[in-house]
Order: structure tokens, then C-alpha cells, then sequence
């Protein structure tokens, strides 16, 4: 039986110079992205929220530091990240220079492109000068000389898909990029994006959809289409921003520690729903059968598909990296778990 990775360990203190931790490998099993090459830990770190210049940036130091010492080896980011938008990628970047260069062979970087970024007719969508003049831009944020993966971060419907996915294999052929990705397209999308890449000989390998126990849509098609094209999933929103927490259980409420902080986006009807809260409460006792919290029972259940590689989560704190860390410590769901879950994991 491998050797757990060091979990409960004491959080040290932010230090100088950064030396990752030696046995930082042990015990992370990493999960190959559909028929690629590509490995990536059940677990990644996003750094969607918590990043930006309205946080301290010694705070997200720690929390990438402790990640990356834990055998998280994959963040992801985004060109719009912050607030303000590039903020993300330009805080990583001083992480990059300050701790991570010596490091990082041994990272999985990606960046996507397709929201809001920029005024002007070239500033958003999956058009080949917004999305390479993006990249562009995200590598001068992060000091890099390429990111492992690239997305075209939504469909465009006003775009021919042949120039969106042309402008992902400029970014692989340039060296800019080592893999190409899509994030929410749908199944038939998917599918014509990766004939595409093909004829190209454009290693498209990956999908980031949202995924949880309250939003199913993938398993209506999509992860049938993945399987078929050999690629792998990387879920976000596994936590349904925040209400797949222990912290919306009617307990909480009642301890009056159910409060959403000013950065969650929890949908404020659906976390008030009793009929949600019902869910929430009953998924809540299953975890707790399982000696685990909602979220780590929401990752395991993510994770429990194979076509889906790893999730993302987000931190504010390095003890929220710590406690989703400890879903892998079970990540056996028996089919009566499976069947009991079934019964509240419903799309809202």
C-alpha cells in the first residue's frame, strides 16, 4: 500500500528561498488525460478566485507553495483571472520567478482564452487574433516560454470552428503550447473540434467542463463523445461554487456560520431553497458515514469517472488546500453509496 502524502502535516510559515518538499511525489496517484501522454493529479489548483490584487500575495504563495509540495503539479489559470483582469497570471508569474523556475519541468501550466479580456472587436470570443495575441500576452504575464496546456475557454458560435482550432495548432506548431484544450463545448462541438485537430495533427487531448453532484450535464452525451475521441476531462465547479460544502448544511445555518463570503458566487436562490438545502443536508450525512466532509465527498464523486482525469479546486487559505487534499484518502464509492447519492445529486 503506498504511503499517504503528508496531509496533517504543520503548515510552515511562508519561507526564502522556496525548496519544494522531497517526498512531495509520494503517495499522488497521477491520472492519464484520455489516450495521451499527458498525466495530471486527481487534483488541481485553479487559480480562478483568490489571486488577484485584492488578496495578499503572500497568502497565495503559501497556498501554491503547500500545493505544489503536496503533489499538486497542475495549475490552471486564465487570461481574465483576477481582479483585474491578468492579475492571476501576472501574480503567478512572480511565484514563477521567485520559487517555481527551478521547478518547472515538473509543472502543468494552462491558460485559456475566449472571455472578456480587452475592449474593441479583439478582445474576447475564439477568433485566431484574439486567441493568440491572448496566449501572447498570458506568457509575458507568467514569465513563461509556453504553457503545457492552451483552451479555447467557450465555443464561438460566429466563428468558424476550422479558425478556432487552426489558432490552437499555430499555438502547439510555435512551441508556445505542448497540448491544445476545449472548455464547454458541447458533445457534437467537441466532436467536430477534434476532427479538426486531427487533420491537423493537433494534439487536442483535453475538455474542462463544470461538473457536480447539482450541475450532470456531461453525462448526457459529452463524456461518451470524450471517450470516443480518446480525450480526457479536467472538472471545474465541483464544489457547485461553495454549496456543495458543509458550511450550507442546515447545521450551519443554525450556527449562523452559513454566510457566503464576499468572493463565493454561490447562487443565493438555490442556497436559500429548501428543497436544495434538503439535498445538501442529506449528501452532507452520506459524507460523514464515509468519515469525510461534503467536499470531499464531491470531489470522490467527481472523480469517480474515468474519463474525468482530475478536478479543480480553488483556496483561499493553504487549510482548504489541506481538508480537499483528503478526499483521496477514500475514493472507493460502493454502489449503495452510489445509489444513496443518486437519490440528491440532481442537476438544480
Amino acid at each position: 500500500m503506498p504511503v499517504m502524502p503528508r496531509f496533517d502535516a504543520p503548515v510552515p510559515a511562508t519561507h526564502d528561498p522556496y525548496l519544494a518538499a522531497p517526498d512531495r511525489y509520494v503517495g499522488t496517484d497521477y491520472r492519464r488525460v484520455g489516450n495521451s501522454g499527458l498525466l495530471l493529479p486527481p487534483i488541481a489548483l485553479g487559480l480562478w478566485q483568490n489571486f488577484g490584487d485584492d488578496r495578499p500575495f503572500a497568502t497565495q504563495r503559501d497556498i501554491v507553495r503547500y500545493a505544489f509540495d503536496h503533489g499538486i503539479s497542475h495549475i490552471d489559470l486564465a487570461n481574465n483571472y483576477g481582479p483585474p483582469f491578468g492579475s492571476a497570471e501576472e501574480n503567478f508569474g512572480r511565484m514563477m520567478i521567485k520559487d517555481l523556475a527551478p521547478y518547472r519541468h515538473e509543472l502543468i501550466i494552462s491558460s485559456k482564452a475566449g472571455y472578456d479580456m480587452w475592449p474593441g472587436p479583439y478582445g474576447q470570443m475564439g477568433g485566431r487574433t484574439y486567441l493568440l495575441n491572448s496566449l501572447d500576452e498570458s506568457l509575458r504575464r507568467m514569465n513563461l516560454d509556453y504553457v503545457d496546456i492552451f483552451y479555447s475557454h467557450r465555443f464561438d458560435p460566429d466563428t468558424p470552428l476550422e479558425e478556432t482550432v487552426g489558432a490552437l495548432d499555430t499555438a502547439v506548431r510555435s512551441g508556445k503550447a505542448r497540448f491544445a484544450g476545449i472548455s464547454s463545448y458541447s458533445a457534437d462541438q467537441t466532436r467536430e473540434a477534434k476532427r479538426i485537430a486531427d487533420a491537423l495533427g493537433t494534439p487536442l487531448v483535453i475538455h474542462q467542463p463544470s461538473y457536480s453532484m447539482f450541475n450532470r450535464w456531461i453525462e448526457d452525451g459529452l463524456t461518451d463523445a470524450l471517450d470516443e475521441a480518446g480525450m480526457g476531462a479536467i472538472a471545474f465547479s465541483s464544489l457547485a461554487q461553495g454549496l456543495l460544502t458543509d458550511r450550507f448544511t442546515s447545521k450551519a445555518r443554525g450556527n449562523g456560520t452559513a454566510v457566503p463570503s464576499r468572493r463565493q458566487s454561490v447562487n443565493d436562490t438555490a442556497a436559500n431553497d429548501p428543497a436544495v438545502v434538503e439535498r445538501v443536508d442529506a449528501l452532507a450525512e452520506i459524507a460523514a458515514r464515509r468519515g469525510q466532509t461534503l467536499a470531499q465527498l464531491a470531489l470522490v464523486w467527481v472523480l469517480r469517472r474515468p474519463t474525468v482525469t482530475s478536478t479543480i479546486i480553488g483556496a483561499s487559505s493553504v487549510q482548504q488546500v489541506q481538508e480537499n487534499l483528503k478526499a483521496l484518502d477514500n475514493l472507493e464509492l460502493d454502489e449503495g453509496e452510489l445509489a444513496q447519492i443518486d437519490r440528491y445529486a440532481v442537476s438544480r
